[in-house]
């Protein structure tokens, strides 16, 4: 893409805390930051890219199909160690570029989600590689894109938010089959939502404890809640594992949705004032 039109997403995609309008609404965007494998410089690319829990994600090549492999790509061959942004989190990751059956499996699964992958493939000679990026943080996602506690909060908040938003859109206009790609969006969803509820039960809300007396009858409120969020999230990983029917999967996917949305509410309106306050 022409670096104009390049710059004007990375603008919108960091005032917006990656959502983007336009040809990308409702895409899963990420901004890609390598070093030149000739100049040495910082590079940043805006790129889709596919959730693969854990502590990886996968972004793909194309280049739209074209007969070259792009620049970022090239890059992170010569230079392996990345940047990447998410909208809520920045951190540093290791770019391995896969190959083999791992390689095709991951790339069919990408064409399952999304066919205009394969008509990539057919436009070109080459192999449209894929890579995995692993997070290399240390005791965290990376460093969080907001400027106080409270705004951490609602930051995080609004993430799951539009996660649950794109895995109910998935639902709502799967035409065959659920497939592999939306199985692992719900179950990296249900991860990051497990890894920030037991953040919150060991460290954040501990302190608060200690700061805010007074907000003790909330806190034993959300980890309640935190429990139960998790029994759904453990339904829905079991339906997802035992059952493909798009009706019995959304019925989950729905009772989710209210139990968190209504958490989440509360949590902000609780939490958020002693933050603000905060001197």
């Amino acid at each position: 893409m022409p670096n104009n039109f390049n710059q004007q997403i990375i603008d919108e995609f960091r005032a917006n805390r990656g959502r983007v309008g336009g040809y990308f609404e409702g895409a899963r965007l990420l901004l890609l930051t390598t070093t030149g494998a000739r100049t040495g410089t910082p590079h940043t690319t805006p790129v889709g890219y596919l959730p693969d829990g854990g502590d990886r994600v996968l972004v793909i090549a194309s280049a739209a199909g074209s007969a070259r492999h792009p620049d970022w790509f090239h890059n992170l061959v010569a230079h392996p160690q990345v940047t990447v942004e998410s909208g809520v989190f920045t951190y540093e990751a290791r770019a391995v570029v896969l190959t083999g059956a791992e390689r095709d499996q991951l790339f069919a699964r990408a064409v399952e989600a999304d066919p205009g992958w394969a008509a990539y493939q057919e436009k070109t000679d080459r192999i449209i590689p894929v890579v995995a990026l692993h997070s290399v943080a240390q005791g965290g996602p990376g460093n969080i894109n907001a400027t106080s506690f409270g705004e951490a909060i609602k930051v995080v908040h609004d993430a799951f938010r539009r996660e649950l938003s794109l895995i109910r859109s998935e639902l709502a206009t799967g035409t065959t089959t659920l497939g592999a790609q939306l199985r692992v969006n719900c179950l990296t969803f249900c991860q990051g939502l497990h890894n920030h509820h037991t953040g919150e039960d060991t460290a954040l809300f501990p302190l608060i404890a200690e700061r805010h007396p007074g907000a003790a009858p909330a806190l034993t409120r959300l980890r309640e809640e935190h429990e139960r969020i998790a029994a759904l999230v453990e339904e829905l990983r079991e339906t997802l594992t035992s059952n493909t029917d798009p009706t019995t999967i959304g019925a989950e996917v729905e009772r989710l949705t209210t139990e968190l949305e209504a958490h989440l509410t509360y949590e902000e309106e609780e939490l958020i004032p002693l933050f603000d306050a905060a001197p």
